[in-house]
């Protein structure tokens, strides 16, 4: 390598490659440990998320790790019951987002479409109001309704004459474990497939929608879904 060369790269590497490294690594650590976005391109979590929505993942919200890895540096909450969850997926490492049904020591079970929680049937209600306005036209095979989890209510849909398993359990979860479940009922990949989801999976909680495209309708802006709340 030639003097020339030799001093342009110096060059390079002083006015802008070093700034450019910086600033990748600050990112990406960012993104890794503290907050970040996910696009959703299934549709496991209609009608909470829908396909072509980009969600806001805090990652801070129940632990600090160190970026890049899953080594934890503090921890000052666990998920809770109801909560969106996104997480590296115990089948294939996979990212998914998915709501939080059951936590360490609960047992869970499904009758007909109907969740159990220790032993309890989960509150199902008629979606109507603040909830009906969040949910896009599914078709007349479809049906959409409330359930209660965590103190509060969030859409659920099911697919009557899906083949999918309707019905499972009691399962007892031991320490460190969960079960989730898309909201999606009957077209979602979660607990019932792929068993329980330990602590470390769990990467961080999905807050709001940022942005939304429609992927069958030429990826154009859903401009209504810009900016909201999940839950």
């Amino acid at each position: 390598m030639d003097e020339v060369t030799t001093s342009w790269i110096t060059r390079a590497w002083r006015e802008w490659l070093r700034s450019a490294l910086f600033i990748v690594v600050a990112v990406t650590a960012f993104r890794s440990a503290i907050a970040d976005w996910n696009d959703v391109p299934t549709g496991s979590m209609k009608p909470t998320i829908l396909e072509g929505d980009r969600i806001v993942v805090n990652k801070l919200a129940y632990d600090l790790r160190v970026p890049y890895t899953r080594w934890h540096l503090a921890r000052w909450a666990d998920p809770e019951r109801g909560d969106i969850v996104v997480l590296s997926s115990p089948a294939d490492d996979r990212r998914l987002v998915k709501r939080v049904i059951g936590l360490p020591g609960d047992t869970i079970a499904m009758v007909d479409n109907r969740l159990v929680v220790n032993g309890r049937p989960v509150a199902t209600a008629p979606l109507d109001g603040e909830l009906a306005a969040v949910v896009e036209p599914q078709g007349c095979d479809r049906v959409v309704a409330a359930e209660r989890l965590g103190g509060h209510d969030h859409a659920m849909m099911i697919t009557p004459g899906a083949p999918t398993l309707r019905s499972f359990g009691p399962i007892a979860l031991p320490e460190g474990a969960y079960f989730i479940m898309g909201d999606n009922r009957d077209e979602s990949y979660d607990s019932r497939h792929f068993g329980l989801v330990g602590r470390d999976r769990i990467i961080g909680r999905a807050l709001a929608v940022a942005g939304s495209v429609d992927p069958d309708n030429h990826f154009w802006p859903r401009w209504k879904r810009f900016f909201t709340g999940l839950k």
